[in-house]
């Protein structure tokens, strides 16, 4: 079974093998207390927000996790929760508009682009 921090990295993973633009992970841990990751990342296209979304979920249910959709591609913003990790998949426009990362700026980025970024070793 995959923690919580591993989730968010196999999300953020899904999202880039669908050409997701800027995808990043931040750390919420002791920041909100909804969530302890946020995955962020954008689409160009409805299209590609359906394959990103579809690929986050699929993935993520072969390693036996399971969450709720909300939103649709077409609204520009899937929000995919993951109970400790929430993916916002935006299109541009909407990722621009909601600044989730000016939002929470403070948050440590544990995921950007392609690769994990090793701050601390606590899971």
């Amino acid at each position: 079974m995959l923690n919580y921090r591993e989730v968010a990295i196999e999300a953020a993973r899904a999202a880039v093998d669908k050409k997701a633009n800027d995808v990043i992970v931040l750390d919420l841990r002791g920041i909100f207390p909804v969530a302890d990751y946020f995955v962020i990342c954008s689409g160009n296209s409805v299209p590609q927000l359906k394959a990103i979304t579809r690929e986050v979920e699929e993935r993520l249910a072969e390693a036996g996790v399971f969450g709720r959709c909300e939103g649709t591609p077409e609204s520009g913003w899937v929000l995919l929760d993951f109970g400790d990790v929430i993916v916002h998949i935006f299109s541009e426009e909407a990722r621009r508009f909601y600044a989730l990362e000016r939002l929470w700026g403070d948050a440590p980025v544990i995921f950007e682009g392609i690769s994990e970024i090793n701050l601390d070793t606590h899971q």
